[in-house]
């Protein structure tokens, strides 16, 4: 039997050795961002993403043996665990077929096949079961069994104890259960239709019929919103020519007397037991499947807009629009400081509009705003046309964005906000959010749930601890990515960054407050609770600009400061270089020099040395400024202006299943379908953009009434 180490390997496609690394690192409580980065030589330079997938399916082989281990103690602790079970068992490759295996053996409430049993008619159920040539017909053989004290009165009596016993036995039988759960999945139906005469956004499965082998993720999730809901009635179809015919082949023996009673007890086994009990699992198995899908897209959609590009370094604008309660305004400095608030009321007439934009040119001169926020919720497209206007009352000079407000009214509502801006009521608290998203998205968004961001799909039909798992992880790779500077991050920020804690990020917090801003890494050692592992696992992410220590203000561990400045000794640099900035030349230097060569005299591995190398040329670096800058605009574009053929540039804002959502600053975003996406098949649109691009796209069809917009990105006119 393979080991655990020997299946990841071969998995994963990866060293044993690799493998075992990895096993033993997560075992000591090392963290994912720090084994990716930090510890390269160990797995061969694995990326946070493989790692995660390793950890993942480490927990489920761990959990399969475990539950071999008890399925075999139980079915031992009956007395019934032989050589052949235990191999079958601890062969078994998934936990659905050792629950088979445990089937029989599990115990169970009260069915027709035990009280069966009580009334002593297990004997009979096997003579006739066993179907042997010497078998008598199954009246002649129930005679024997008539006793009206156990209330078996007739012959028809003990023969039908005799068929409920046959139906269990066949349903329990592991062998067959994966036969038929097979043929099931291959020739299967999922057949919807409409439990209600009421429209609704189900309409396109009230009346639907899909094979259960080609069913995708979204059709599987929203079938089971619909039948949650009550639009939907759900069944499973299996023609009996298939099914029927495959389960007799396994248990019938021709020739017998008792065959026609054994054939009568599998179809009884099929249709009240089986059948049932398969449709429940397969239908689990899918849901499964396809929740599991949506998570993977969920998390591949939150890395890109966790990764957008920051505005940074600029007097911001942050505009909350709504009807009833006004506009809420908040002007931020370029490190997210509040300046000023206000509410303007442009949506109650052209004096309030006027008014408005008078009062929000003041704050603009006031403080040099060079950008606005614009949250893409109610009376955005109104709030956007006023930008426009305010935009010229300047005299330009000012940018705008429309930002996705998806999760700021969770946070502003929440505890959190409340501490962090006691003196300003919830709906400036999400004006100030809105503006800060712009200048850092990733700093921002990290203060909500991620479920609460808006990039995937039936998220609230998730399993939410396996949901949970997988976005937090999404956001833990992506800040220890960036890096965290040590004297300005907040609290939730902080708890991101690996080997910390929420209590371990207050901590930090209030030291800072306290003592003053940080001056190095190893002061971290004096937080309350920051402990030498926890500092092991932190002190790569957080970055010291005010260090003397360059060294401080990159990703370089500290691990590694003496093998850095061994490096520049190696290849000529005097120390003091590197307080003069970017060393532009020490890659070419270190490659004539040799990395293996300058790796074993620094006594660290090609990779951390490469690493070293790459942080140096440029330290303090964030690789979100290699990605393409975000879309400002100045002027305002409406659906009425859409004409098909149009071209435009936008901003991808959501991939899903079945095509890309692009913003083309309009009010409603285009949709892409995934066979307009690119001029070759692909399986998901997620092979081509992702959240965050910036992409071209062609108008194909616009219909105003239902505010859709159709575009494409394959069917561009060539250069």
């Amino acid at each position: 039997m393979e080991t655990i180490v020997q299946i990841l390997a071969r998995e994963l496609d990866r060293k044993p050795e690799h493998i075992e690394n990895v096993i033993a690192l997560l075992d000591e409580g090392n963290t994912i961002p720090f084994i990716a980065r930090y510890r390269k030589e160990a797995h061969g330079s694995m990326d946070d993403t493989a790692l995660r997938t390793l950890e993942e399916r480490l927990a489920y082989l761990r959990n399969l043996q475990e539950r071999r281990d008890t399925v075999k103690g139980s079915i031992e602790e009956q007395g019934k665990l032989t050589t052949e079970l235990a191999a079958a068992i601890d062969n078994a490759k998934t936990l659905a077929e050792v629950e088979d295996l445990y089937r029989p053996y599990k115990p169970k409430r009260r069915t027709r096949a035990t009280i069966a049993k009580e009334k002593g008619l297990e004997p009979l159920a096997a003579l006739l079961f066993a179907q042997g040539r010497d078998c008598p017909s199954p009246e002649i053989a129930a005679q024997d069994y008539i006793n009206p004290e156990k209330g078996v009165e007739t012959i028809e009596d003990a023969l039908a104890g005799a068929n409920d016993i046959i139906a269990e036995q066949i349903s329990d039988d592991a062998a067959i259960r994966k036969e038929m759960r097979t043929l099931m999945l291959r020739h299967g139906l999922l057949v919807t239709e409409a439990a209600t005469e009421d429209d609704s956004v189900y309409r396109l499965y009230y009346e639907f019929r899909g094979a259960l082998n080609k069913l995708q993720g979204h059709q599987i999730l929203a079938i089971n919103r619909g039948e949650k809901e009550d639009f939907l009635k759900v069944r499973v179809e299996l023609d009996d020519a298939v099914s029927l015919p495959a389960l007799r082949r396994a248990v019938l023996r021709p020739g017998s007397a008792a065959m026609d009673f054994v054939r009568a007890a599998a179809d009884d086994a099929w249709t009240r037991l089986l059948m049932p009990s398969l449709i429940n699992e397969i239908r689990g198995t899918l849901t499964e499947s396809a929740s599991e899908g949506a998570i993977k897209m969920f998390a591949l959609n939150l890395k890109p807009l966790l990764m957008q590009p920051p505005v940074k370094g600029h007097v911001t604008m942050g505009l909350d629009p709504g009807y009833s309660h006004g506009c809420k305004v908040a002007v931020v400095d370029g490190t997210g400081k509040v300046l000023d608030t206000t509410v303007v009321y442009p949506t109650f007439g052209e004096k309030q509009k006027r008014e408005a934009i008078t009062n929000l040119a003041r704050l603009v001169r006031r403080h040099n705003v060079a950008h606005i926020a614009i949250g893409n919720g109610t009376a955005s497209r109104e709030t956007e046309q006023m930008t426009v206007e305010l935009i010229r009352e300047v005299g330009g000079g000012v940018s705008y964005m429309i930002v996705s407000e998806a999760g700021a009214s969770v946070y502003s509502a929440s505890k959190l906000a409340a501490e962090e801006f006691p003196q300003y009521d919830v709906n400036l608290r999400s004006a100030v959010s809105i503006a800060r998203r712009l200048q850092d998205p990733l700093a921002e968004l990290v203060k909500i749930d991620p479920k609460a961001i808006g990039v995937g799909q039936y998220q609230h039909d998730m399993p939410q601890k396996r949901l949970d798992e997988s976005l937090n992880g999404v956001v833990e790779d992506c800040v220890n990515a960036v890096g965290v500077d040590l004297n300005t991050a907040s609290a939730p920020l902080l708890t991101r960054v690996s080997g910390l804690n929420g209590t371990i990020a207050k901590n930090i917090v209030a030291f800072r407050e306290e003592n003053g801003v940080f001056t190095t890494r190893h002061q971290l050692l004096k937080v309350a609770k920051l402990g030498p592992k926890a500092f092991e696992q932190c002190a790569g992410f957080l970055r010291v600009p005010e260090s003397k220590n360059v060294l401080d203000n990159t990703g370089v561990h500290p691990e590694s400061y003496d093998a850095a400045e061994k490096l520049l000794e190696l290849l000529g640099y005097d120390k003091k270089v590197l307080k003069g900035g970017a060393l532009t030349d020490l890659g070419t230097k270190l490659d004539t020099y040799g990395a293996q060569k300058a790796a074993e005299t620094c006594g660290v591995g090609v990779p951390t040395l490469r690493d070293i190398v790459k942080e140096l040329m440029k330290p303090g670096r964030d690789p979100r400024d290699e990605l393409p800058a975000p879309i400002l605009r100045t002027d305002v574009l409406d659906i009425k202006d859409l004409k098909p053929g149009m071209v435009l540039t936008g901003t991808v804002r959501n991939v899903i299943d079945f095509g890309v959502f692009v913003d083309i600053g309009v009010h409603q975003d285009g949709l892409v379908h995934i066979s307009r996406v690119c001029d070759r098949f692909i399986k998901h649109p997620s092979e081509v953009v992702a959240v965050g691009d910036i992409v071209k796209v062609i108008v194909l069809e616009v219909d105003e009434k239902k505010h859709r917009i159709s575009l494409s990105m394959r069917d561009l006119p060539k250069d």
